[in-house]
């Protein structure tokens, strides 16, 4: 078994969409990255890359390589999941948190744990997603960006 944790957090800026485990939400702001900025699935590829030893995300998908500008996170979510399969691994469960102040997340969760375990090919009950905000603190509580953790749990096949 082998345990990995992931981080992320975007900054807003201009725009009218957010994408967070895959799912369109819209907002009056957008996540800045040089891919859709999901936080919630490049905390996830972090968490299952660094539990099978294979470094993080910047490392595979590096924000100075055009071709994953744009890219959707769900792409290179699979991509983390072909790597981990390489090495020997099974995803036994992954959890997550969303911190955020906006937008509310609950109404779009069920559609983000479908997009994860359909990316992963694994069963739902396999994945949690959880929501929290920073009551105003720091700058996820001043409205300035979402940020987002996992934790999962590998096996060796």
């Amino acid at each position: 078994m082998r345990v990995g944790i992931g981080f992320d957090i975007h900054r807003f800026e201009d725009g009218d969409v957010v994408f967070l485990g895959g799912v369109y939400i819209p907002f009056d702001r957008s996540l800045k990255g040089h891919s859709d900025a999901d936080v919630l699935l490049h905390a996830i590829c972090d968490a299952l890359l660094g539990a099978a030893g294979e470094g993080d995300i910047g490392a595979h998908f590096p924000d100075t390589d055009q071709s994953f500008s744009g890219i959707s996170s769900i792409e290179l979510l699979k991509r983390t999941n072909e790597i981990i399969s390489r090495r020997g691994f099974t995803i036994t469960n992954i959890d997550s948190v969303i911190i955020a102040e906006a937008p509310r997340i609950s109404p779009y969760r069920d559609a983000m744990i479908k997009n994860i375990a359909t990316a992963l090919n694994i069963e739902t009950n396999q994945i949690h997603i959880k929501a929290t905000t920073c009551e105003g603190l720091g700058t996820v509580g001043r409205k300035e960006g979402i940020a987002a953790y996992a934790v999962c749990l590998l096996a060796e096949k």
